[in-house]
């Protein structure tokens, strides 16, 4: 987030002053020096610097990937950038000063480079576009606290991946290409929202990036709708709650009437567990350019109206923008985890995912809460057996839960026989999800590169048959 100081004022209300305190946005000159030269000053705020040169001298082609990057030192009392990069820097760059918060820098970003990346057809919605915004607007605290910070995210359909705030809205952008760089993130066919005017640079360096779709609250210059024509890139402009106006390539855009949100359930991600025979913790595993538990909030953030997280480490999944609850039985396992999100939940029942579940299928959840009325938990039963991790729990299951987690127990189905248990045939979800990928989880290192391996092979055959 970005870095704000408390300052005393004098303000004027009413006709009378009087003193008050306002954060005020920090304005940060980094300079930078590259092998060996004074490149130029950024103005920007001061977090997070590194994904920041990293993006900057992506965007402007001095690098490919991290490799290229030699050595990289920041000096935060002198505000220098000593940078070592593999190639050699051009010695007649001529920085742009570029419009916008921040002044932008741009060399020489060449227009050929909008018909070299040009994208190919890609297919985008309403719903999925709406969803990221609402995941910005979750994040961006201090975008509305005091103004004068910009805010941009990175998503696709399922949800937010990258998020940055900075004085400069190009700066932003660098943030996010940076990270993406480092997190080795994929955002070609990804979605841009901003909270700053979209101008050429930025589209030309959205280009680069391959993102296919660009959208801000305010509006576009009208030479960044003539290169976003050039680039394949649909260009959204005045987003603002359902509203919005499409600029170039609107048969990208689809307008879906998304489905209601699920009522009187709130979602429940389950990231305790010890992660034993995994070695580290599962839920922050990387799967298709994000973690896992990321995976499990997009979808969930989608059905439900609340989501909550049950973990004691809440500081791990800060920027997920929902409340993060603890066991109120410590170190108890999943019942331990189900109970508390019960007890946390401001709804009567709640929908149990587990944070290494990562890809969901909204029709499944759907199903199962469709059952909420016949049973104190509806529970789905796979080719493996019950799936308490992505069922349905009532409050009135509590007391049962109580009773076993007080005598020392932890099995999750030992109170099943205390409550009205309704569950849900195998075959019943098939057509829903036929591969079976609601149930798909991981205990091992085996388990993972398995999953991994096989969603490759699976996005590659899909890719196949669709340029077929």
């Amino acid at each position: 987030m970005a870095q704000n100081r408390l300052r005393t004022i004098q303000s004027l209300i009413n006709g009378r002053l009087q003193e008050s305190q306002r954060r005020v946005v920090e304005e940060y000159p980094l300079r930078m020096r590259v092998n060996g030269r004074d490149l130029a000053t950024l103005v920007c705020s001061p977090q997070k610097l590194n994904f920041l040169l990293a993006g900057f001298f992506r965007l402007q082609g001095f690098i490919e990937s991290l490799d290229d990057i030699l050595s990289m030192g920041i000096c935060d009392d002198y505000g220098l950038a000593e940078v070592r990069l593999r190639g050699d820097i051009p010695t007649d760059l001529r920085p742009i000063l570029t419009s916008g918060c921040g002044t932008g820098i741009s060399f020489n970003l060449p227009v050929s480079l909008l018909t070299e990346n040009k994208q190919h057809y890609r297919s985008y919605s309403s719903a999925g576009l709406l969803r990221l915004t609402r995941d910005l607007r979750g994040l961006a605290e201090k975008y509305r606290d005091h103004g004068g910070i910009h805010s941009a995210a990175i998503g696709d359909e399922d949800g937010l991946l990258l998020y940055a705030e900075d004085i400069g809205r190009h700066n932003t952008l660098d943030r996010l290409a940076g990270e993406a760089m480092f997190r080795q993130i994929d955002l070609r066919g990804k979605m841009l929202v901003t909270s700053g005017r979209v101008s050429t640079e930025m589209v030309a360096k959205a280009a680069r990036l391959g993102i296919g779709l660009i959208a801000s609250r305010t509006s576009p210059t009208d030479r960044a709708i003539e290169l976003s024509e050039q680039a394949g890139i649909t260009l959204i402009g005045y987003l603002r709650g359902r509203n919005l106006e499409i600029y170039s390539h609107h048969e990208q855009f689809t307008f879906v009437d998304s489905e209601e949100r699920i009522p009187g359930v709130s979602g429940v991600i389950l990231a305790g567990g010890e992660s034993r025979r995994m070695g580290s913790d599962k839920s922050l595993l990387p799967i298709q350019g994000a973690r896992f538990i990321d995976h499990v909030y997009a979808r969930l953030s989608g059905l439900f109206d609340e989501v909550i997280i049950v973990t004691n480490s809440p500081e791990l999944y800060r920027e997920l923008p929902c409340r993060k609850v603890p066991d109120l039985y410590y170190a108890q396992g999943a019942l331990a985890g189900v109970h508390s999100g019960l007890v946390h939940a401001r709804t009567d029942k709640i929908f149990v995912a587990a944070c290494d579940m990562p890809f969901i299928k909204g029709e499944v959840v759907r199903a199962i809460c469709a059952q909420a009325d016949q049973g104190d938990l509806v529970i789905p039963y796979s080719q493996t057996g019950h799936e308490p991790l992505h069922a349905l729990y009532s409050k009135s299951c509590l007391p049962a839960m109580e009773r076993v987690l007080d005598a020392g127990q932890q099995r999750i189905m030992r109170f099943f026989n205390q409550v009205r248990l309704t569950e849900i045939p195998a075959e019943e979800l098939t057509s829903l999800d036929p591969l079976g990928e609601s149930f798909q989880n991981i205990n091992t290192p085996e388990d993972y590169f398995r999953l991994r391996s096989a969603r490759s092979s699976h996005i590659d055959s899909g890719e196949c048959q669709q340029q077929r």
